[in-house]
């Protein structure tokens, strides 16, 4: 069957790479050219003509990843030619990943479609600087349609559609050791029974600075964090804000050093339920200046024995930042509270044995 595949394949039109059968994707994502408005509409135009000759029978869905709430310059360009286009975001809370849910839809929408019959055919684009987020999703319909295995095999695959000079250019953070933890949650769909989980919602009561970083120049850091994501609080209101942001005041932002202290204490609590972005910056001495620590993205639904231990590839850190973490950096973050939901509706607060997400880099 792959021999015969091979000696029917047909070399799909110019301006698309074929990533897996019926699942076609721009070429345009894998750069970071900006585009005059009528040569891009041009340039559409002459790859969907061209694919729709190569695929006369086809029916056609197109996966967009941009930016706003307006509807997308290429759907306003493909309802020309009669194809349907389904706008998602292109990050979240500025990470290259998206929650639960919308992987979920997302996921499901492709499996639904290709399921539909074998002229149905997907096609991905992203605006200007979404190809992390790109992909990130098609790693996850991958591994989700069993046509990949390993996380950071499927990945590394994705990404090297791409030089690696961009995905610098793209994003200050390298955003993967996030989006492998996702991709982990994609692949437990296939042994757990319920997926995705339902939420589970936590209080952060304080994280825990093991080994203090350089990120001064001398042995240290002034670090400061903030808490992205949906408040539990709130039920109705799935919009994520700001849950906490350390205040930017002398008694509340301390410089702590390698040779005076092992152990730094940040009080946090606030309450944090299903996609969470956590993010650690360090100010300098004016307090003016902020410097990019390391961010983590998790759901608190996978979150199931009370502990969460990442080591330092397992951060999202600058790309050339590694060696300004000690060799046994930790960061913990203790919770001790939780909200429960049952059947979609908050009943109490109550107190739970007090357990540690812990960071080991």
């Amino acid at each position: 069957m792959a021999l015969l595949r091979k000696f029917f394949f047909r070399k799909p039109p110019d301006g698309l790479l074929e990533i897996s059968e019926r699942v076609y994707v721009f070429d345009c994502c894998f750069t970071t050219e900006a585009w005059n408005e009528e040569n891009y509409k041009v340039y559409i135009g002459g790859i969907v003509g061209q694919l729709q000759d190569h695929l006369p029978e086809a029916l056609f869905l197109v996966f967009n990843f941009h930016e706003g709430e307006a509807q997308s310059e290429i759907a306003n360009i493909l309802i020309e030619y009669d194809m349907t286009v389904m706008d998602y975001p292109r990050h979240f809370e500025g990470c290259p990943v998206l929650t639960i849910e919308v992987i979920h839809h997302f996921l499901k929408s492709s499996e639904s479609w290709l399921a539909q019959g074998q002229h149905n055919v997907l096609v991905m684009h992203c605006e200007r600087g979404g190809w992390l987020v790109l992909a990130f999703m098609l790693a996850a319909l991958l591994i989700y349609r069993k046509q990949y295995s390993g996380e950071q095999k499927t990945l590394d695959m994705v990404y090297k559609q791409t030089p690696l000079e961009i995905l610098h250019f793209l994003s200050p953070l390298n955003p993967m050791p996030s989006q492998l933890r996702y991709l982990q949650y994609v692949s437990r769909r296939n042994v757990a029974i319920e997926w995705p989980p339902l939420d589970r919602a936590l209080t952060l009561d304080c994280i825990i600075l093991r080994f203090i970083p350089d990120f001064d120049g001398h042995g240290g850091c002034r670090p400061i964090f903030r808490v992205y994501g949906q408040n539990p609080l709130l039920v109705a209101d799935k919009t994520p804000k700001v849950l906490y942001s350390t205040p930017k005041r002398r008694k509340a932002v301390r410089a702590y050093k390698q040779g005076e202290c092992e152990l730094v204490k940040i009080d946090i609590n606030c309450h944090i339920q299903g996609d969470v972005v956590v993010e650690c910056v360090s100010l300098n001495d004016e307090m003016a200046r902020e410097e990019m620590m390391f961010r983590v993205m998790f759901n608190t639904a996978f979150i199931r024995s009370n502990i969460l231990i990442l080591n330092r590839d397992e951060i999202d850190i600058l790309w050339n930042a590694r060696d300004q973490f000690p060799k046994d950096f930790k960061a913990e973050r203790v919770i001790s509270q939780a909200l429960r939901r049952r059947a979609f509706q908050w009943k109490h607060l109550q107190k739970f044995k007090s357990f540690l997400v812990m960071w080991t880099v």
